[in-house]
């Protein structure tokens, strides 16, 4: 019986390559770290250390996790690598850092793109809900995740998709199909097949992008239902 695409994508995904600790373990959790840096930047910034502390403390933080290659033996926090690396990052804190060789920026330490400038503003902007460290985590984590998901329909879509993202949030009957056929120039029965197939490519993303810091897809559902409250 041949498999459907789904299923061969859920066979591996990045964080079981990580536990697994294979050859490409080091690249998929480096790939993780880059796609979900931002998150943990917040919470150090959330329990309160200013901007400079906060880049070194993230960049340490980063260098130590990647320097350690196989990482086989650590927890995996309930399959979920939000979850381990929440937990990984509060042992570094509670742990003097020097202890660790805290790398300063650019030291040495494994490359990852880091935006020291925007991830400021970024938190300033956010900071204005003034979460507890743990909740504004969650928050970043999921945003994190449902940008990651934009850039990849971006990549994939046409010019349209500049005009239909924004009914992605919006309830079925919210959406202004006239509008946007008069934007477009196409009949309005377009518009709508057009925004029926991105909500669905949407929603697969998003499962998979979630499935990709999972030790297990049965987890799909439950990660999902919890970055949603993330929200509020």
């Amino acid at each position: 019986m041949t498999s459907r695409p789904s299923d061969n994508f859920f066979a591996t995904t990045r964080w079981t390559m990580v536990m697994t600790a294979g050859q490409s373990g080091g690249a998929a959790l480096g790939e993780l770290c880059e796609s979900y840096w931002f998150p943990v930047y917040a919470y150090v910034r959330r329990r309160g250390h200013m901007k400079e502390d906060a880049e070194d403390l993230t960049q340490g933080f980063f260098a130590s996790l990647l320097a350690r290659g196989d990482i086989a033996g650590l927890r995996r926090e309930n399959g979920k690598f939000r979850a381990f690396l929440l937990a990984a990052m509060k042992h570094y804190l509670a742990n003097d850092h020097d202890k660790h060789q805290r790398l300063k920026r650019g030291g040495g330490a494994p490359h990852l793109s880091l935006d020291w400038q925007q991830a400021d503003l970024r938190f300033r902007v956010a900071d204005e809900n003034s979460l507890p460290p743990d909740a504004a985590y969650d928050r970043e984590w999921a945003t994190a995740l449902l940008e990651r998901v934009l850039e990849t329909m971006a990549a994939e879509s046409d010019e349209r998709f500049v005009h239909l993202k924004s009914y992605l949030s919006l309830e079925r009957e919210q959406i202004p199909y006239s509008t946007a056929a008069a934007a477009l120039g196409l009949e309005e029965g377009a518009v709508r097949v057009a925004v029926h197939r991105l909500r669905k490519r949407y929603r697969q993303l998003l499962r998979q992008e979630i499935a990709r810091t999972l030790a297990e897809p049965e987890l799909v559902d439950e990660e999902l239902r919890s970055l949603m409250e993330a929200f509020g």
